[in-house]
Protein backbone atom coordinates (compact mmCIF):
# COMPACT_ATOMS: atom_id res chain seq x y z
CA UNK A 1 0.00 0.00 0.00
CA UNK A 2 1.12 3.64 -0.71
CA UNK A 3 2.17 6.12 1.75
CA UNK A 4 0.30 8.91 2.15
CA UNK A 5 2.33 12.20 1.16
CA UNK A 6 2.74 14.26 4.66
CA UNK A 7 1.60 17.61 4.91
CA UNK A 8 2.45 19.06 8.91
CA UNK A 9 3.91 21.35 10.86
CA UNK A 10 7.17 20.50 9.80
CA UNK A 11 6.49 20.90 6.06
CA UNK A 12 5.58 18.73 3.12
CA UNK A 13 7.48 15.12 3.13
CA UNK A 14 6.96 12.23 0.65
CA UNK A 15 8.28 9.71 -1.75
CA UNK A 16 9.56 11.04 -4.90
CA UNK A 17 7.87 9.65 -8.05
CA UNK A 18 4.84 7.81 -5.39
CA UNK A 19 3.54 11.14 -3.68
CA UNK A 20 5.60 13.83 -4.45
CA UNK A 21 6.63 15.12 -7.47
CA UNK A 22 7.34 18.31 -9.46
CA UNK A 23 3.71 19.62 -9.89
CA UNK A 24 3.23 18.91 -6.17
CA UNK A 25 6.38 20.72 -5.18
CA UNK A 26 5.51 23.43 -7.53
CA UNK A 27 2.02 24.10 -6.11
CA UNK A 28 3.28 24.15 -2.46
CA UNK A 29 5.71 26.60 -3.37
CA UNK A 30 2.94 28.72 -4.79
CA UNK A 31 0.97 28.64 -1.31
CA UNK A 32 4.09 29.07 1.01
CA UNK A 33 4.82 32.18 -0.95
CA UNK A 34 0.75 33.47 -1.31
CA UNK A 35 1.04 33.15 2.37
CA UNK A 36 3.92 35.04 2.78
CA UNK A 37 3.11 38.30 1.00
CA UNK A 38 -0.32 37.50 2.85
CA UNK A 39 1.74 37.74 6.08
CA UNK A 40 3.56 40.52 5.23
CA UNK A 41 2.74 44.39 6.05
CA UNK A 42 6.16 45.29 3.57
CA UNK A 43 4.34 46.45 -0.28
CA UNK A 44 8.45 45.75 -1.49
CA UNK A 45 8.63 42.40 -3.10
CA UNK A 46 9.72 39.58 -1.21
CA UNK A 47 12.76 37.04 -1.31
CA UNK A 48 13.27 33.66 -0.53
CA UNK A 49 16.28 31.69 0.65
CA UNK A 50 16.22 28.29 -0.48
CA UNK A 51 18.66 25.29 -0.02
CA UNK A 52 18.71 21.30 -0.45
CA UNK A 53 20.83 18.54 0.88
CA UNK A 54 22.64 16.18 -1.44
CA UNK A 55 19.36 13.60 -2.76
CA UNK A 56 19.46 13.10 -6.56
CA UNK A 57 15.97 14.78 -6.31
CA UNK A 58 17.00 17.69 -4.92
CA UNK A 59 17.46 19.66 -8.19
CA UNK A 60 14.39 18.48 -9.36
CA UNK A 61 12.17 19.85 -6.48
CA UNK A 62 14.22 22.97 -5.88
CA UNK A 63 13.63 24.07 -9.27
CA UNK A 64 10.27 23.35 -8.83
CA UNK A 65 9.27 25.45 -5.65
CA UNK A 66 11.29 27.85 -7.36
CA UNK A 67 8.66 28.17 -9.80
CA UNK A 68 5.90 27.86 -7.67
CA UNK A 69 7.08 31.29 -5.62
CA UNK A 70 8.19 32.93 -8.87
CA UNK A 71 5.14 32.42 -10.24
CA UNK A 72 3.33 34.44 -7.05
CA UNK A 73 5.66 37.02 -7.09
CA UNK A 74 8.33 36.08 -4.98
CA UNK A 75 12.17 36.13 -5.53
CA UNK A 76 14.70 32.77 -5.16
CA UNK A 77 18.00 32.79 -3.61
CA UNK A 78 19.08 29.67 -3.59
CA UNK A 79 22.46 28.79 -2.13
CA UNK A 80 22.53 25.09 -3.82
CA UNK A 81 23.64 21.70 -1.56
CA UNK A 82 23.69 23.60 1.88
CA UNK A 83 23.07 22.32 5.33
CA UNK A 84 19.76 22.85 6.99
CA UNK A 85 21.04 25.60 9.88
CA UNK A 86 23.02 27.45 6.54
CA UNK A 87 19.36 28.24 5.05
CA UNK A 88 18.39 29.70 8.99
CA UNK A 89 21.51 31.72 9.09
CA UNK A 90 21.41 33.32 5.39
CA UNK A 91 17.86 33.95 5.06
CA UNK A 92 18.31 36.22 8.28
CA UNK A 93 21.69 37.60 6.66
CA UNK A 94 19.67 38.55 3.79
CA UNK A 95 16.51 39.72 5.06
CA UNK A 96 14.61 37.34 3.30
CA UNK A 97 11.26 36.87 3.96
CA UNK A 98 11.81 32.84 4.68
CA UNK A 99 13.10 29.99 3.58
CA UNK A 100 12.61 26.81 2.40
CA UNK A 101 15.07 23.57 2.79
CA UNK A 102 14.43 20.40 0.27
CA UNK A 103 15.18 17.78 2.88
CA UNK A 104 13.74 14.55 3.95
CA UNK A 105 16.28 14.62 6.87
CA UNK A 106 17.24 11.34 8.39
CA UNK A 107 14.70 9.17 6.04
CA UNK A 108 16.45 7.11 2.99
CA UNK A 109 17.26 8.26 -0.25
CA UNK A 110 13.62 8.05 -1.96
CA UNK A 111 12.02 10.58 0.67
CA UNK A 112 12.51 13.63 -0.31
CA UNK A 113 10.45 16.99 1.52
CA UNK A 114 9.86 20.76 1.83
CA UNK A 115 10.63 22.54 5.43
CA UNK A 116 9.49 26.12 5.67
CA UNK A 117 11.25 28.78 7.72
CA UNK A 118 9.75 32.42 8.56
CA UNK A 119 12.15 35.36 8.44
CA UNK A 120 12.70 34.81 12.02
CA UNK A 121 14.76 31.42 10.94
CA UNK A 122 11.65 29.27 12.90
CA UNK A 123 9.96 27.00 11.35
CA UNK A 124 5.67 27.99 11.32
CA UNK A 125 3.94 27.43 14.13
CA UNK A 126 0.72 25.22 14.08
CA UNK A 127 -1.83 28.52 13.17
CA UNK A 128 0.59 29.55 10.56
CA UNK A 129 1.61 25.77 9.22
CA UNK A 130 -2.57 25.28 8.66
CA UNK A 131 -3.01 28.45 6.87
CA UNK A 132 -0.41 27.33 4.45
CA UNK A 133 -1.71 24.07 4.28
CA UNK A 134 -5.39 25.05 3.75
CA UNK A 135 -4.19 27.75 0.85
CA UNK A 136 -2.25 24.47 -0.87
CA UNK A 137 -5.64 22.12 -0.15
CA UNK A 138 -8.09 24.96 -1.65
CA UNK A 139 -5.48 25.88 -4.09
CA UNK A 140 -6.02 29.81 -3.58
CA UNK A 141 -2.75 31.00 -4.64
CA UNK A 142 -2.13 34.44 -5.79
CA UNK A 143 -0.70 33.91 -9.33
CA UNK A 144 0.44 37.37 -10.75
CA UNK A 145 1.14 38.56 -14.35
CA UNK A 146 4.47 38.31 -16.45
CA UNK A 147 6.35 41.29 -15.11
CA UNK A 148 5.61 40.94 -11.58
CA UNK A 149 7.13 37.42 -11.52
CA UNK A 150 9.73 36.78 -9.43
CA UNK A 151 13.19 36.26 -10.42
CA UNK A 152 15.68 33.65 -9.15
CA UNK A 153 19.65 34.15 -8.33
CA UNK A 154 22.54 32.32 -6.89
CA UNK A 155 24.19 32.74 -3.32
CA UNK A 156 28.41 32.62 -3.51
CA UNK A 157 29.75 30.70 -0.29
CA UNK A 158 26.93 30.59 1.93
CA UNK A 159 29.20 28.19 4.09
CA UNK A 160 31.13 31.42 5.13
CA UNK A 161 28.49 32.68 6.68
CA UNK A 162 27.39 29.95 8.76
CA UNK A 163 30.95 29.11 10.00
CA UNK A 164 31.68 32.47 11.08
CA UNK A 165 28.42 33.13 13.40
CA UNK A 166 29.83 29.87 14.78
CA UNK A 167 33.46 30.40 15.14
CA UNK A 168 32.50 33.54 17.35
CA UNK A 169 31.25 31.78 20.18
CA UNK A 170 34.38 29.88 20.62
CA UNK A 171 38.11 30.49 21.32
CA UNK A 172 39.43 28.63 17.98
CA UNK A 173 42.95 29.29 19.02
CA UNK A 174 42.58 27.49 22.42
CA UNK A 175 40.65 24.63 20.62
CA UNK A 176 43.48 24.09 18.08
CA UNK A 177 46.56 24.03 20.30
CA UNK A 178 45.19 20.50 21.35
CA UNK A 179 45.34 19.47 17.46
CA UNK A 180 42.03 17.09 17.88
CA UNK A 181 42.28 14.41 15.61
CA UNK A 182 38.69 13.99 14.25
CA UNK A 183 36.44 11.12 12.14
CA UNK A 184 33.64 13.01 10.66
CA UNK A 185 31.01 10.62 9.00
CA UNK A 186 28.54 12.94 6.74
CA UNK A 187 26.63 9.92 5.03
CA UNK A 188 26.95 11.52 1.32
CA UNK A 189 24.99 14.55 2.39
CA UNK A 190 25.26 18.31 2.41
CA UNK A 191 27.60 19.06 6.29
CA UNK A 192 30.70 17.91 5.29
CA UNK A 193 32.00 20.81 3.14
CA UNK A 194 30.99 23.25 6.05
CA UNK A 195 32.13 21.06 8.78
CA UNK A 196 35.52 20.30 7.12
CA UNK A 197 35.73 24.16 6.43
CA UNK A 198 34.77 24.66 10.19
CA UNK A 199 36.92 21.61 11.77
CA UNK A 200 40.35 23.27 9.61
CA UNK A 201 39.58 26.69 10.87
CA UNK A 202 39.85 24.56 14.33
CA UNK A 203 43.31 23.48 13.65
CA UNK A 204 41.95 19.71 13.96
CA UNK A 205 43.19 16.69 11.74
CA UNK A 206 39.98 15.36 9.94
CA UNK A 207 39.36 12.00 8.73
CA UNK A 208 36.52 12.53 6.76
CA UNK A 209 34.44 9.41 5.21
CA UNK A 210 31.26 9.29 3.04
CA UNK A 211 32.40 12.91 2.40
CA UNK A 212 31.33 13.54 -1.06
CA UNK A 213 27.67 15.07 -1.57
CA UNK A 214 26.28 12.40 -3.83
CA UNK A 215 23.04 11.87 -1.80
CA UNK A 216 23.34 7.66 -2.01
CA UNK A 217 24.12 7.73 1.51
CA UNK A 218 26.74 5.01 2.29
CA UNK A 219 24.54 3.29 5.33
CA UNK A 220 21.44 3.99 6.87
CA UNK A 221 21.42 8.17 7.05
CA UNK A 222 19.70 8.31 10.94
CA UNK A 223 22.93 8.94 13.31
CA UNK A 224 22.54 5.85 15.52
CA UNK A 225 23.77 3.41 17.15
CA UNK A 226 23.29 1.14 14.44
CA UNK A 227 24.12 2.70 11.31
CA UNK A 228 27.62 4.21 12.85
CA UNK A 229 29.62 1.07 13.58
CA UNK A 230 31.42 2.07 10.56
CA UNK A 231 32.53 5.44 12.23
CA UNK A 232 32.76 3.70 15.68
CA UNK A 233 35.56 1.44 14.08
CA UNK A 234 37.39 4.21 11.94
CA UNK A 235 38.08 6.39 15.34
CA UNK A 236 39.39 3.46 16.67
CA UNK A 237 41.72 2.13 13.80
CA UNK A 238 42.67 6.16 13.37
CA UNK A 239 43.40 6.82 17.11
CA UNK A 240 41.28 9.45 16.92
CA UNK A 241 39.99 11.71 19.94
CA UNK A 242 36.05 11.61 18.97
CA UNK A 243 34.11 10.71 15.60
CA UNK A 244 31.29 13.20 14.58
CA UNK A 245 28.29 11.99 12.52
CA UNK A 246 25.76 14.05 10.51
CA UNK A 247 22.64 13.20 9.19
CA UNK A 248 22.01 14.12 5.21
CA UNK A 249 21.12 17.88 6.26
CA UNK A 250 23.49 17.95 9.13
CA UNK A 251 21.15 19.36 11.36
CA UNK A 252 21.77 16.47 13.99
CA UNK A 253 25.32 15.51 15.33
CA UNK A 254 25.71 12.26 16.97
CA UNK A 255 29.54 11.56 19.00
CA UNK A 256 31.59 8.82 19.23
CA UNK A 257 33.82 8.57 21.79
CA UNK A 258 37.82 8.01 21.64
CA UNK A 259 37.20 4.40 22.16
CA UNK A 260 35.21 3.77 19.42
CA UNK A 261 32.13 3.59 21.41
CA UNK A 262 28.43 5.63 20.43
CA UNK A 263 28.03 7.69 23.43
CA UNK A 264 24.35 8.13 22.00
CA UNK A 265 22.60 11.45 20.61
CA UNK A 266 21.20 12.42 23.88
CA UNK A 267 24.37 13.81 24.96
CA UNK A 268 24.94 15.68 22.29
CA UNK A 269 22.87 18.48 23.58
CA UNK A 270 23.81 17.29 27.55
CA UNK A 271 27.73 17.98 26.41
CA UNK A 272 26.63 21.18 24.59
CA UNK A 273 24.66 22.28 28.33
CA UNK A 274 27.70 21.14 30.35
CA UNK A 275 30.00 23.90 28.55
CA UNK A 276 27.43 26.60 28.34
CA UNK A 277 26.42 25.82 31.89
CA UNK A 278 30.11 26.69 32.88
CA UNK A 279 30.26 29.88 31.85
CA UNK A 280 27.06 31.29 32.57
CA UNK A 281 23.49 30.80 34.21
CA UNK A 282 20.09 30.91 32.85
CA UNK A 283 17.47 28.93 31.62
CA UNK A 284 17.28 25.88 28.73
CA UNK A 285 14.43 24.29 26.49
CA UNK A 286 14.19 20.73 25.42
CA UNK A 287 11.49 18.73 23.91
CA UNK A 288 9.48 16.21 25.94
CA UNK A 289 10.95 13.16 24.62
CA UNK A 290 14.60 14.43 25.58
CA UNK A 291 16.64 13.54 27.88
CA UNK A 292 16.63 14.39 32.04
CA UNK A 293 20.39 14.87 31.75
CA UNK A 294 19.92 18.59 31.15
CA UNK A 295 17.59 19.07 33.80
CA UNK A 296 20.66 17.75 35.91
CA UNK A 297 22.89 19.93 34.49
CA UNK A 298 20.93 23.10 34.77
CA UNK A 299 19.76 22.61 37.82
CA UNK A 300 23.72 22.24 39.25
CA UNK A 301 23.68 25.47 38.25
CA UNK A 302 20.46 27.24 39.01
CA UNK A 303 18.89 27.20 35.67
CA UNK A 304 15.35 25.86 34.78
CA UNK A 305 14.58 23.94 31.56
CA UNK A 306 11.42 24.98 29.81
CA UNK A 307 9.63 21.18 28.27
CA UNK A 308 8.12 21.94 25.00
CA UNK A 309 5.94 19.57 22.45
CA UNK A 310 8.13 17.84 19.58
CA UNK A 311 9.37 19.83 17.01
CA UNK A 312 12.24 22.38 16.87
CA UNK A 313 10.38 25.35 16.31
CA UNK A 314 8.60 24.91 19.17
CA UNK A 315 11.64 24.86 21.18
CA UNK A 316 13.39 27.60 19.79
CA UNK A 317 10.12 29.38 20.31
CA UNK A 318 10.32 28.64 23.59
CA UNK A 319 14.05 29.34 23.56
CA UNK A 320 13.03 33.11 22.43
CA UNK A 321 10.35 33.70 24.63
CA UNK A 322 12.55 32.62 27.46
CA UNK A 323 15.73 34.06 26.82
CA UNK A 324 17.26 30.22 27.11
CA UNK A 325 21.22 30.00 26.93
CA UNK A 326 21.12 26.57 25.79
CA UNK A 327 18.41 24.41 24.01
CA UNK A 328 17.92 21.20 21.64
CA UNK A 329 16.19 18.40 20.93
CA UNK A 330 17.58 14.24 21.86
CA UNK A 331 18.20 13.50 18.58
CA UNK A 332 21.40 15.07 18.35
CA UNK A 333 19.68 18.47 17.36
CA UNK A 334 21.48 21.33 19.49
CA UNK A 335 20.14 24.97 19.20
CA UNK A 336 22.02 28.19 20.01
CA UNK A 337 20.50 31.32 19.54
CA UNK A 338 24.02 32.73 18.82
CA UNK A 339 24.08 31.33 15.37
CA UNK A 340 20.24 31.00 14.46
CA UNK A 341 16.85 29.30 16.36
CA UNK A 342 17.68 25.87 14.07
CA UNK A 343 19.44 22.59 15.10
CA UNK A 344 23.14 22.81 14.03
CA UNK A 345 25.66 20.22 13.84
CA UNK A 346 28.38 22.79 13.58
CA UNK A 347 28.03 24.91 16.42
CA UNK A 348 27.23 21.50 18.09
CA UNK A 349 30.74 20.59 17.13
CA UNK A 350 32.75 23.78 17.94
CA UNK A 351 31.23 23.51 21.25
CA UNK A 352 32.23 20.23 22.51
CA UNK A 353 35.42 20.70 21.00
CA UNK A 354 35.96 23.70 23.16
CA UNK A 355 34.58 21.54 26.35
CA UNK A 356 37.09 19.01 25.84
CA UNK A 357 39.81 21.89 25.48
CA UNK A 358 38.83 23.94 28.50
CA UNK A 359 38.52 20.84 30.90
CA UNK A 360 41.59 18.56 29.13
CA UNK A 361 39.43 15.78 29.16
CA UNK A 362 38.13 13.08 26.39
CA UNK A 363 35.24 12.47 25.60
CA UNK A 364 34.62 9.06 27.39
CA UNK A 365 35.73 11.37 30.61
CA UNK A 366 32.98 14.06 29.91
CA UNK A 367 30.49 11.40 29.48
CA UNK A 368 31.10 9.35 32.73
CA UNK A 369 30.44 13.06 35.07
CA UNK A 370 26.85 13.08 33.68
CA UNK A 371 24.19 11.15 35.75
CA UNK A 372 23.54 7.93 33.80
CA UNK A 373 20.42 6.97 32.45
CA UNK A 374 18.87 3.93 29.96
CA UNK A 375 16.68 5.12 27.39
CA UNK A 376 14.31 3.19 24.93
CA UNK A 377 12.60 4.38 21.61
CA UNK A 378 10.11 2.74 19.78
CA UNK A 379 7.29 2.74 17.40
CA UNK A 380 4.40 0.99 16.22
CA UNK A 381 1.67 0.90 13.83
CA UNK A 382 -1.33 3.49 14.89
CA UNK A 383 -4.19 5.10 13.71
CA UNK A 384 -5.57 8.66 15.86
CA UNK A 385 -8.26 6.55 17.02
CA UNK A 386 -5.99 3.68 18.35
CA UNK A 387 -3.40 6.13 20.03
CA UNK A 388 -6.03 8.08 22.02
CA UNK A 389 -7.62 5.51 23.27
CA UNK A 390 -3.62 4.17 24.37
CA UNK A 391 -3.43 7.26 26.11
CA UNK A 392 -6.32 6.93 27.84
CA UNK A 393 -5.25 3.61 29.25
CA UNK A 394 -1.94 4.91 30.28
CA UNK A 395 -3.46 7.85 32.38
CA UNK A 396 -5.35 5.20 34.15
CA UNK A 397 -2.96 3.11 34.86
CA UNK A 398 -0.03 5.77 36.08
CA UNK A 399 -2.73 8.16 37.27
CA UNK A 400 0.10 8.87 40.35
CA UNK A 401 2.39 10.00 37.92
CA UNK A 402 2.94 13.96 37.01
CA UNK A 403 1.23 13.68 33.60
CA UNK A 404 2.34 16.94 30.55
CA UNK A 405 -0.44 16.91 27.82
CA UNK A 406 1.65 18.92 26.25
CA UNK A 407 2.45 17.14 23.00
CA UNK A 408 0.44 13.31 23.37
CA UNK A 409 0.89 12.51 27.30
CA UNK A 410 4.12 12.17 29.29
CA UNK A 411 4.19 10.73 32.36
CA UNK A 412 7.30 11.63 35.10
CA UNK A 413 8.23 9.15 38.16
CA UNK A 414 10.68 9.78 40.76
CA UNK A 415 13.11 7.58 38.68
CA UNK A 416 12.45 8.35 35.23
CA UNK A 417 9.50 8.87 32.40
CA UNK A 418 7.46 7.66 29.60
CA UNK A 419 6.64 9.79 26.72
CA UNK A 420 3.36 8.51 24.39
CA UNK A 421 2.75 10.65 21.46
CA UNK A 422 2.31 10.24 17.49
CA UNK A 423 5.02 11.30 15.31
CA UNK A 424 4.76 14.62 12.90
CA UNK A 425 6.48 12.94 10.04
CA UNK A 426 5.06 8.85 9.82
CA UNK A 427 2.07 7.49 10.46
CA UNK A 428 2.93 5.76 13.90
CA UNK A 429 3.09 5.82 17.31
CA UNK A 430 6.03 6.66 19.38
CA UNK A 431 7.08 5.47 23.07
CA UNK A 432 10.08 7.04 24.17
CA UNK A 433 10.76 6.02 27.88
CA UNK A 434 14.50 6.95 30.30
CA UNK A 435 15.03 5.65 33.73
CA UNK A 436 17.93 5.84 36.29
CA UNK A 437 20.24 3.06 35.07
CA UNK A 438 19.32 -0.39 37.28
CA UNK A 439 15.65 1.29 37.68
CA UNK A 440 12.35 -0.02 37.52
CA UNK A 441 12.18 1.10 33.48
CA UNK A 442 11.21 -2.00 32.48
CA UNK A 443 8.25 -2.95 35.14
CA UNK A 444 6.14 0.17 33.44
CA UNK A 445 7.19 -0.48 30.01
CA UNK A 446 5.31 -3.64 30.42
CA UNK A 447 2.06 -2.30 32.02
CA UNK A 448 2.45 0.35 28.53
CA UNK A 449 2.68 -2.91 26.06
CA UNK A 450 0.06 -4.69 27.64
CA UNK A 451 -2.13 -1.72 27.11
CA UNK A 452 -0.94 -1.76 23.39
CA UNK A 453 -1.84 -5.35 22.86
CA UNK A 454 -5.24 -4.82 24.72
CA UNK A 455 -5.56 -2.31 22.15
CA UNK A 456 -3.98 -3.47 19.15
CA UNK A 457 -4.70 -6.97 19.34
Amino acid sequence: MAEELIISISGMRGIIGENLNASIAAEYGCAFGTFLKSDTDSSKKLAVAIGSDSRPSGMMITAAVTAGLCSVGIDVIDLGIVTTPTVGVMLRHMNCAGGIVVTASHNPVEYNGIKLLLADGIAPDSEKAAQIRQIYFDKKSQLVSSVDCGKASCCDDPDAVHIEKVLACVDAAAIAKHKYKVVLDSVNGAGARPAIKLLEKLGCQIVAINSEPTGIFAHTPEPTEANLTGLCDDVKSNSADMGFAQDPDADRLAIVDENGKYIGEEYTLALAAKYIYSHQSGSAAANLSSSRMIDDIASVAGGKVFRTAVGEANVASAMVKNNCIIGGEGNGGLIDLRVGPVRDSLIAMAVVLQLASETGKTISQLVAEIPEYEMSKEKFAADKTQAQKIIELCKEEFADSRIDTTDGCRFDFDDGWLHLRTSNTEPVMRLISEFKTGGTGKSYIDKVTGILNKIMG
